[in-house]
């Protein structure tokens, strides 16, 4: 098994973890600073109280596991930002989100790197990826940005629409991005009917989750036989699989031998490890680093390195 080293990417934008603790994080987004929970935080923090009571908003989980924010200034519950190129338009919901996950964006320079990689060896030919659990399209933008045809799926027709205005925010709104609202094994037992094949499959699954026509997805029940299905959507000339999850229990180790089971004998290399988000000193001293759930990535040996132009005679 090979497990990635923990390198910090240097993400411009408008996001960082000023520090952690106490089971909460203190993030600077746009122009607040705002506290949300973190529950792999179980160390000190380093700054005083005062620098933490000072944010603007609070997210406080409740015992009986909602939560409600709580404002010390004058804060938006929606405003624009950008992160590693990405446009996201922040929403503070009800159960403490933001609609940005930034410990994704180290997949998601992977991603553009292998689809970058893929398309110079194919000289530009169509890759077509598949995003799964897709929620504000942080991996969609990314790989559109990249150049591939992105098929965008999510349950809820809420955070499709959201998604789409970020994509106005990026400017890739006149992309070939399709836009679904759908339950993701029906889609993909579709998708595999239809004989459409993808070169590229990405999943973020959550621990619980709901279909449009109520179809219930529990990961520990339900992820082997989704991952089984999207086997037989996978081109034989994939590029990658890139899968992901925040649900305590699912290792890197886990979620390495799922993907495993998936792509078989498939020529390539999968690497597995924490997603991360660096304390803002991390880059200039040493610091923390929070974990933030797990990933495993496949790409396809035969997309690592670009086609060599052939001699002329």
């Amino acid at each position: 098994m090979n497990i990635s080293p923990r390198t910090v990417p240097d993400i411009a934008g408008e996001y960082n973890l000023i520090d952690s603790g106490n089971e909460m994080k203190l993030e600077q987004i746009g122009k607040y600073r705002i506290v949300r929970p973190a529950p792999q935080a179980v160390w000190t923090p380093r700054l005083s109280d005062t620098e933490w009571n000072s944010a603007d908003a609070t997210y406080m989980r409740s015992s009986s596991g909602g939560g409600e924010w709580k404002f010390r200034n004058q804060t938006s519950r929606k405003f624009q930002m950008l992160y590693d190129n990405i446009g996201f338009e922040i929403k503070l919901t009800d159960f403490g989100h933001l609609g940005l996950f930034p410990e994704q964006a180290h997949n998601w320079q992977w991603l553009r790197e292998v689809i970058r990689t893929r398309m110079a060896y194919t000289n530009n030919a169509n890759l077509n990826v598949l995003n799964l659990f897709a929620y504000t399209g942080g991996s969609s933008l990314a790989c559109s940005q990249a150049g591939a045809h992105v098929v965008h799926l999510d349950a809820a027709k809420g955070v499709v629409d959201w998604a789409r205005d970020n994509a106005k925010f990026s400017h890739l709104h006149d992309r070939p991005i399709r836009w679904i609202v759908d339950d993701a094994l029906k889609f993909v037992a579709r998708e595999a009917r239809r004989n459409n094949r993808y070169h590229g499959i990405i999943l973020d699954p959550p621990s619980f989750g709901r279909g449009p026509k109520g179809e219930v997805f529990k990961i520990e029940n339900d992820l082997i036989p989704l991952l089984a299905a999207c086997k037989e959507i996978l081109a034989n000339d994939a590029a990658f699989v890139l899968l992901s999850c925040h649900t305590p229990g699912f290792t890197p180790l886990t979620l390495h031998n799922e993907l495993l089971e998936m792509v078989g004998e498939r020529p390539g290399n999968i690497e597995s490890d924490e997603m991360i988000i660096a304390e803002q000193d991390r880059l200039s001293a040493p610091g923390r680093l929070l974990p933030s759930g797990t990933y495993a990535r496949w790409q396809g040996r035969d997309v690592t390195k670009p086609k060599k132009a052939e001699a002329k005679k």
